[in-house]
Parts: C-alpha cells; sequence; structure tokens
C-alpha cells in the first residue's frame, strides 16, 4: 500500500484509495491526476469548465469538491476570482481527516484560517510549495508536526526547465508564423 510521508515519521497518510480533489484541472492538474490514478485514488475536479473528454467527477463549486475529498490539491491560476478560494468553509468541509496541499500560488489559500485549522487540527494537515506572502511564512507553520514546507522551488529541476524552453521555443516559432500559440494567456481572466 502506498504512502506519503510527511516532514517526520509521526504524521502520515495512506494515499492509496483516497478521495483527491484537484482545484484547477489545467495541465498541470491532469498531470497529477494521471499520476494518481495508479495508487487507486478516486479523483474529482473543480475547474472553469468541464472537461467531457476526462473520466473524472467534476463538481460545480470548491466547497462541493471539498466535501467529498479526503485531500484537496490546489493547483489552479491566481485571478481575483480564485484568491482565497480555499476559505474557512471548504477548509472545515475537508475535515479534521483531510489534507491540502498548494502547488498554485499563496495567494489561493486564507493562510490564517488554514494555520487555525492545522493548530486547532481542524485539518488533518498541509503540503504547502507556495505561501501567502512569501518569502514570509507563518511562524506557526514551522512548529507542526503535520504540516510539509517547501521552499517554493519545485520548478527548479533540469526537465523542467526543458520543458519551459521547448513550450517557448514552440509558442515564438507559431507566433512568429501566424499559428495558434500553444499556451496562450487570456489577460481577460484574471
Amino acid at each position: 500500500m502506498a504512502f506519503l510521508s510527511f516532514f517526520n515519521k509521526k504524521f502520515y497518510i495512506m494515499l492509496g484509495g483516497k478521495r483527491v480533489g484537484i482545484v484547477g484541472l489545467g495541465s498541470i492538474g491532469t498531470l497529477i491526476a494521471k499520476r494518481l490514478e495508479p495508487f487507486g485514488c478516486t479523483i474529482a475536479y473543480n475547474s472553469r469548465k468541464k472537461k467531457a473528454q476526462l473520466p473524472y467527477a467534476f463538481y460545480s463549486t470548491v466547497l462541493d469538491l471539498a466535501t467529498n475529498s479526503d485531500a484537496l490539491i490546489v493547483c489552479c491560476s491566481l485571478t481575483n476570482k480564485t484568491r482565497h478560494i480555499i476559505n474557512h468553509d471548504v477548509l472545515k468541509a475537508l475535515g479534521n481527516t483531510g489534507v491540502l496541499v498548494n502547488i498554485g500560488r499563496g495567494g489561493l489559500v486564507d493562510e490564517k484560517e488554514l494555520v487555525k485549522f492545522l493548530v486547532g487540527r481542524e485539518i488533518r494537515g498541509a503540503g504547502l510549495d507556495v505561501f501567502e506572502n512569501e518569502p514570509e511564512v507563518p511562524k506557526e507553520l514551522y512548529t507542526l508536526d503535520n504540516v510539509v514546507l517547501s521552499p517554493h522551488k519545485a520548478i527548479l529541476t533540469p526537465e523542467s526547465f526543458a520543458g519551459v524552453r521547448e513550450v517557448m521555443t514552440r509558442n515564438l516559432k507559431a507566433f512568429f508564423s501566424n499559428e495558434p500559440l500553444l499556451s496562450e494567456i487570456n489577460l481577460h481572466d484574471s
């Protein structure tokens, strides 16, 4: 049975068979979902649009997704609409056995509420690669045994740099050839 070890040996969760909710099923969220499938996880998601081609359950609100998940992985974009998308109500719905993982942006999570929920053991734990006021990290998080902190460096691998270089090169070629871009950014959604 697969398990994910969190920071110290006292805190771990069994990953196999868990209900995992993904907030933001874009390219990164989809890759995460595919990596969780072999562990027998039930995948559900919330995104701007339902993706009919994918076999995962869609929830129109993050609150409904949290209610039906053992763990939430947050990887959506930070916009005015998504700031603090993980708030008191969502954390309450996740419950005292739930785990939150934020790899998106710090502002997606109401960090003050998250700290209260972690200190009070109202959620089981959190894995955080990003923080609301980087590089500042709430001091309480350093003392908790139910939190894994990483310094927002998950992308710093040779493979990720090669991938970024590849997308950038292909986007430049497409742009100068008047072809559709691989990863066009819609600035009006922000």
